[in-house]
Formats: structure tokens, sequence, C-alpha cells
């Protein structure tokens, strides 16, 4: 089958090529080869790569997908099978994987592209040319953090794919994936700048964050908490004071906030929805949104229910019960969907969402204060501090002045790692944490089994897309991941 359908493309190009002989070549037309002849062209391909992220994070299938796997919501519609984890995915779930995994290889061939071609530019400023490098080098290790967390094994790509010729390249073991996602987001530390002006651009911390995630994922405690001091040590970021829960928009707001290290912007005249989040979130026509069709649904018999101290100012910002009629009256939800999620909204009001975070400062002290404590064998003064400046401002205290929220000392290794998982899970809500958070930890099975929900074996991969069985001859059917 593979070679029939390889066949039948070059057949296609040779055809095509032969039938272009006799056309006349567009004069607006930029070959590869007179292409990268300067700096703005260097910077040109660099924004290309970086479109790949997308309005959001890389697509809305990649929020789909990571949301859903999560504890404490359910799917509607054509999501709900994502939800409902004793079960493989569907036919149309599987095909938003294979999306998903399509858009993260473009993302991951145009930063290629650019590493390919950058460096031969000859009228070129070098200190925009190493900062052109080191963003290439970090959108191309984001987009095989998301593969290797997602698939597993895959492929390692790290020329640009040009032709039929580049579609051989087996699956490879993780182990080579984390080294080559490692190796480019020092690369990318090493060039970036340390200030940004861009919307949505790396920066220096941000390498460092994505440094320790990586080394969270993967159990390098002393190197992830190491990554994370720096980023809290530099004095440039600071959490956002919150009095009330509405406060926790500022963290969101259309430009840069004191906490935000990366982000996906968008602009405070905009007049539509900030993403495609709001449509799953919300459906009705007044308070929090305009359109929307409730595909996620909050699930209260997770920990985000009664076990939620309804004193946390978080649980109101991300939940809703009520909202406003067409005469401005408040009323209940729908017996339905008696709660949905509120984090992304545009009222009518003038409340809004403007921003997809990538990485915050409140997640550098929760970095720090959960891989601290697991290279120690227990909890630090200073790693307690920092877990405890995201809870007491979550409570609507000073983060930096003890409080009556605080967690209190004593605390083993093991206590105090759940409390900074749970911590995690009530911060990061609808950001796309938890799913890759019970993972890490292995606490999947736990989690679901705490909400009522049996999570199989065969859910904690996503199926390689038939596609890239199809057309890659190193990958067979026998490379599928379990159940698929």
């Amino acid at each position: 089958m593979k070679t029939i359908r390889i066949s039948i493309v070059v057949v296609t190009v040779l055809f095509t090529s032969c039938q272009n002989m006799l056309d006349e070549i567009p004069k607006d037309f930029v070959a590869r080869n007179n292409y990268y002849k300067n700096e703005a062209d260097a910077q040109g391909a660099l924004n290309g790569a970086y479109n790949t992220l997308g309005p959001d994070f890389f697509n809305i299938e990649d929020y789909i997908l990571s949301e859903l796997h999560g504890d404490y919501l359910n799917g509607r519609g054509s999501q709900a099978s994502i939800s409902i984890m004793h079960q493989l995915l569907d036919q149309q779930n599987i095909g938003r994987a294979s999306t998903l995994w399509s858009r993260l290889y473009s993302g991951i061939n145009r930063a290629n592209a650019v590493l390919d071609n950058v460096p031969r530019i000859a009228d070129m400023n070098e200190g925009a040319r190493t900062r052109i490098l080191a963003e290439a080098h970090f959108i191309r290790a984001l987009a095989y953090f998301e593969l290797v967390r997602g698939f597993g094994p895959v492929p390692i790509k790290t020329k640009e794919s040009t032709d039929l010729s580049d579609l051989e390249s087996p699956r490879r073991p993780e182990n080579d994936v984390y080294d080559l996602i490692i190796a480019d987001a020092l690369a990318a530390e090493e060039g970036l700048l340390e200030t940004v002006s861009g919307t949505g651009q790396a920066s220096k911390s941000a390498a460092k964050m994505l440094l320790a995630h990586v080394y969270l994922t993967i159990g390098d405690w002393q190197a992830a908490a190491t990554k994370a001091d720096e980023v809290i040590t530099s004095g440039k970021y600071q959490l956002v004071n919150v009095r009330e829960p509405d406060d926790f928009y500022r963290i969101f707001a259309a430009t840069t906030s004191s906490e935000d290290i990366m982000s996906v912007h968008h602009s405070e005249t905009r007049q539509s929805i900030i993403t495609d989040y709001l449509h799953m979130g919300n459906n009705f026509p007044y308070n929090y949104s305009s359109t929307g069709y409730f595909a996620w649904v909050p699930d209260m018999n997770s920990f985000i229910g009664e076990a939620w101290d309804e004193n946390d100012l978080r649980k109101p910002f991300n939940l809703y019960t009520h909202t406003q009629n067409a005469a401005g009256e408040w009323v209940p939800l729908p017996a339905t969907t008696p709660v949905l999620f509120k984090k992304f909204i545009t009222d009518n009001s003038g409340l809004r969402t403007y921003s997809v975070p990538i990485y915050r400062y409140a997640e550098a002290l929760l970095f720090y204060a959960e891989a601290a404590c697991r290279a120690e064998g227990g909890p630090s003064a200073l790693a307690l501090e920092r877990l405890n400046m995201v809870r007491r401002r979550a409570y609507g205290y000073d983060p930096h002045v003890p409080s009556a929220a605080d967690y209190a000392t004593g605390m083993g290794e093991e206590e105090f790692a759940d409390a900074v998982l749970q911590e995690r899970a009530y911060e990061f809500l609808i950001e796309r944490r938890r799913w890759w958070d019970l993972k890490r930890t292995g606490k999947a099975k736990e989690a679901f089994a705490a909400a009522g929900k049996n999570l199989i074996d065969e859910r904690l991969l996503w199926p390689i897309p038939e596609n890239e069985i199809n057309n890659n001859p190193a990958i067979g059917q026998e490379d599928q991941n379990p159940g698929y």
C-alpha cells in the first residue's frame, strides 16, 4: 500500500512538472534559492514558524485533546468520546490527533527551514541572526515537547523536508526526543533576548521555563529547580495582586502583565471572541458569550466540586452558575448545565480575556516548589514559601505576607508534592496543564478514579496518524500505539 501511494505521488509530481514546462513562470514567484537573501527574509521565515502556534496554542486541536483528557471536565457532541477514558478515541477525534500531528511537524519543518537557511545569509546583522536562530530552536523544542508527551516515540527531523526523499523517518525513543528538546531549549536560552517587545515572542525567560518544564517531566529535579529559580530571582516578574475574582483577568490582559512570561495575545480592540475557547465553554447569548456550544462541561464530581474551598477566589473566577438575560437580570443556568467555565470570556460589560498563556510567573514558583522538594527529599522553607505565595494570592492576600491560607510546615515529601499538584490544578484550570501533570506524576488513574471514572492504559498515548503510517516507509502498523 505504501509503495502504491508513494508511486502515485511521484507520478503526479512528474506529470505536473512536465505540464509546467509549457507554462510561463509567474513573475512574482520567489524560488527557495532566491528567498533567503537578507534579514527581512529571515524574519519572515521565522514569523511563518511562529504562525504554527495559531491564535491559541498549536490551534484548537491541541487544546481539545489536552483539556478533555483531564479529570475535571467532560466533552459534549463530537468531543464526548475524548473524556470517556475507558474507551478508545473515535474516528473523528483520531482525526483531531492527526491534525495536531501535522501542525506540530509543520512548525518543526518551518523552524528547520530557518535553521538550515539563515546561517548562510550574508547581508545580515549578527545579533539578529543569533536571535532568529534561537527563536527557531525554541519553536522546534516546544513542538517536539508536545509531540513526545502526546504520542510517545516520534520521528526526529532536524533538516527541512522539501521533497519525497525526506518522508522516511522512524519513530525514535522518547529519551532521544527529550535530548533534542533540551539541546534546542539550551540553544534558545543562549541566544534569546532578555526582554522582548513582540507579542508571543520567546525570551530568555521563556526558554528557562521550557527547560524547567522538560526537566520536571523527565525527573531531573535539581535542573528543574535551578531553571525555575533563575526566572524567579531575575526580578522581572511578580504575581498580579488579587482582591476579588475578576482581578485575575489582569493576568490575561491585552498588554503584557507583570506575570506574563510568554503568551499569545489578542488585540484590545478585537470585537470577536478571543479564541475558540469561548465557544467550547459557553453558549448563552448574554453575559459571558455571544455564541458557542459549551462543548466543555465542568465535572463537579471531581476536585472542582465540593472539594474546592469556596473562599478560593479562583473558583468563582473559573466557574459560573448564573448569567444575565436580555432584561439584565441574573438567572441560574439551566439544570442540564448548572455550571460552566468562565476563565476565557467576553461579556456584555466589557470584561474579556485577551491572552492565552504559554508560561506565566505563578508556574515558575510552582515548578520550583515541586522540583526543589523532590531534589531535596522534602520541602525546604523556600519551597514552602513559594508554594504559599501562589496560595495566598488565590485567597486575596498579599503573596509576600504569611496568611491564614498558608500551608503549614511539617509536610513530608509526598504530601508536599501532592499539595503542589493540587495548587497547579486550581491555578491552571483550562490552561493545558492537568492531563500532562497527571501523566508525568503517575497520578492519572488515581485522579480519574477519585472522579468516578476509569482510565485505560491505551489512552495514555494518542494514535499515530494513519497517513504517517501509510506514507512514511520507516513506520508500519506494528509501530502504532497500543489499541489503535
